[in-house]
């Protein structure tokens, strides 16, 4: 019997499509599927751990013969909502910036949108569990995913990070994709593939199985269907390609 394929899915709202597509195909007996924040999932696939992972664009440049396996993708073109920079004071007025320890993109970006966009020269903290209730004066601080909608609402400055790097450079923002360092053969990609799309298309039954979340049924459906963009298209690879030059040039 062959091992099943190891996966490493992002255990936030923004996968729970992914998720329910692939306990609900022909795929789930011969997938181990583990729940991990993004920075666990670049770690898992980077050490060899895992054979797929829903992988920060970030890392990519780090992953030595990988092959990107999905036309999916986590991105946003505008408001993601779920990635933010927080803060009690204006972006003219932050000194620091905690960085979300379960970031590795929204951590590089947030670097590129001060640089080229704000025009600001903070100090960076590597943040650490607890750091949400560190921010104040004229600290701010990067969030990610599901924990962003409590933080959204308890302070007064908020900048969207995916908002604000379609102002700077016009293209979407890939925050994720689908990569592997092992050879899948064409068989089991078709089938992953279609196990996520199934998922995709299935956002009512998703939406219903969330039932202890920060964002009402409804607020999760408009988030999964106008906030978040799955379609790892040609535009969403030229917002990728556009990130990881900017990535490159800004933090040498």
């Amino acid at each position: 019997m062959n091992k099943p394929v190891r996966i490493s899915l992002v255990s936030y709202l923004n996968s729970r499509p992914f998720l329910y597509g692939l306990r609900h195909s022909a795929l789930a007996r011969s997938i181990e599927l583990q729940l991990d924040n993004p920075a666990v999932c670049a770690d898992k696939l980077i050490q060899g751990s895992v054979d797929i992972g829903l992988v920060p664009a970030a890392i990519l440049p780090k992953l030595p013969d990988y092959q990107i396996v999905s036309e999916y993708c986590i991105g946003a073109f505008g408001p993601v909502e779920s990635v933010l920079l927080v803060s009690d004071v204006p972006l003219e007025s932050i000194s620091s910036v905690l960085l979300d320890y379960q970031s590795r993109t929204s951590v590089s970006l947030v670097r590129i949108l001060a640089e080229q966009l704000w025009h600001i020269t903070p100090e960076w903290h590597p943040a650490t569990p607890g750091f949400e209730a560190k921010i104040g004066g004229s600290q701010a601080a990067v969030i990610i995913g599901d924990r962003a909608f409590k933080a959204a609402r308890s302070h007064p400055y908020v900048y969207d990070l995916a908002e604000a790097w379609t102002e700077l450079t016009g293209k979407p923002f890939v925050f994720a994709v689908w990569a592997s360092r092992t050879r899948l053969d064409a068989e089991f990609i078709s089938a992953f593939n279609a196990a996520l799309s199934f998922g995709l298309s299935h956002l009512d039954q998703v939406v219903r199985a969330e039932t202890e979340t920060a964002l009402s049924p409804e607020a999760l459906r408009k988030y999964l269907t106008h906030s978040i963009r799955f379609n790892f298209d040609s535009a969403a690879q030229e917002g990728l390609a556009e990130f990881l030059h900017r990535q490159s040039v800004s933090l040498v």
